[in-house]
């Protein structure tokens, strides 16, 4: 199976997040059909909750229903209300024109609310929602049954345990992330296969933030590859993966079409000069960050509320390097790590905690920066 993706996130829009340039997304539809694919993944809430029915008009009205499979997403985060779970779910069959979704998921799995999805309390008021999407595969309205999950290997491995009818799991995975302290995709695609699921990915490029590197960082991967691009790089890194359904890319325009399935149709797993050459590229490319990992390891041990200084700090950092650092994903791990390690929403406020490294030196206040930072652009 071919298993690129193509993400409805970041469609191209003429005015407005929500006015579409349908002219351009069809040939993009088209073009991405004809080179072999057919995984489209979208959500309810994609570019102001119209992604859904763009979705619709460039591909399902267009296209014979067995010619393409389409995902979507249940919005966790709204804490939409449990009698109102059933109409939420009809609205996204009618969004997408559809009688059945290929893939269901439960949009944003993660350890702050999790307890109240699956009806034990908690944070959120109890919603039985995991019961819902059951009976939903039941009823042949859902294909396959998944979540998209942004919190820690510790949680995935609870969840997975706890349901055994997810059948895959998305997850934020590329070159950077792979060893992020807080996004852990490494440890994630490890439980997710230990567990004997399967795999969707996210965030390939970074939110595009790995299709443009430093000059230093470009001119590694050139001298052994002058014709590949940039964002190819880390799309071969996760097109390697096993047991992975779909390698997602928010893809813009047509010309970011043709290039991923290109990558796609070539893509092989790394020689040992490749895989070289991107680890060193990745390296340069944290070093150019406003915190650069090498001082980053120098606060190894530092907790702050519980969650690794090291961590904190590296997430930030990153985000501050991203095209749109308030789109990083990143941004969205640290609540979870804080929930997890003190059963606290940091949302509501942090009880104030001073950081001195080993030599004595207070670095309190570059932390706090960090956590406000990351806080404000949560979701």
């Amino acid at each position: 199976m071919k298993n690129l993706g193509f993400g409805m996130m970041r469609l191209p829009v003429l005015s407005g997040p929500t006015d579409f340039d349908y002219e351009q997304l069809n040939q993009m539809v088209d073009a991405f059909l004809n080179a072999g694919y057919t995984y489209f993944d979208t959500s309810f809430v994609y570019h102001n909750g119209k992604s859904e029915e763009a979705t619709r008009k460039a591909l399902v009205e267009r296209h014979p229903r067995d010619s393409f499979t389409v995902a979507t997403k249940f919005p966790t985060f709204m804490l939409i209300p449990e009698e109102k779970i059933e109409e939420t779910f009809q609205r996204q069959l009618d969004n997408l024109g559809v009688d059945y979704i290929d893939y269901y998921l439960l949009h944003n799995i993660q350890t702050v609310y999790y307890d109240g999805y699956d009806g034990k309390g908690g944070i959120v008021k109890t919603t039985h929602l995991f019961d819902h999407a059951k009976k939903w595969k039941e009823d042949g309205k859902i294909r396959h049954l998944g979540i998209s999950f942004h919190s820690s290997a510790k949680l995935l491995d609870r969840v997975l345990t706890e349901h055994p009818e997810i059948e895959f799991v998305q997850i934020a995975l590329n070159p950077i992330d792979w060893d992020s302290e807080l996004v852990q995709a490494g440890p994630c695609y490890e439980v997710i296969r230990k567990h004997g699921r399967k795999v969707v990915i996210m965030e390939a490029v970074k939110g595009g933030g790995l299709a443009r590197l430093p000059a230093e960082a470009e001119a590694v991967l050139k001298s052994v590859h002058p014709d590949w691009s940039i964002a190819s790089w880390a799309v071969r890194f996760s097109l390697e993966k096993e047991d992975v359904i779909a390698v997602l890319s928010g893809m813009s325009t047509l010309e970011q079409v043709l290039d991923n399935t290109k990558t796609a149709n070539e893509a092989g797993p790394f020689s040992e000069e490749e895989r070289k050459a991107l680890a060193e590229a990745m390296r340069l490319y944290r070093e150019s960050a406003p915190i650069k990992q090498s001082e980053i390891e120098g606060y190894k041990g530092l907790l702050y509320h519980g969650v690794p200084v090291s961590a904190i700090l590296q997430a930030w950092s990153i985000c501050q390097i991203q095209p749109d650092p308030g789109f990083s994903d990143d941004n969205n791990y640290l609540k979870n790590a804080i929930a997890e390690a003190e059963r606290v929403d940091f949302h509501a406020g942090l009880e104030k905690q001073t950081v001195l490294t080993a030599d004595g030196r207070d670095i309190t206040e570059m932390v706090e920066k960090a956590v406000a930072w990351l806080t404000e652009h949560s979701f």
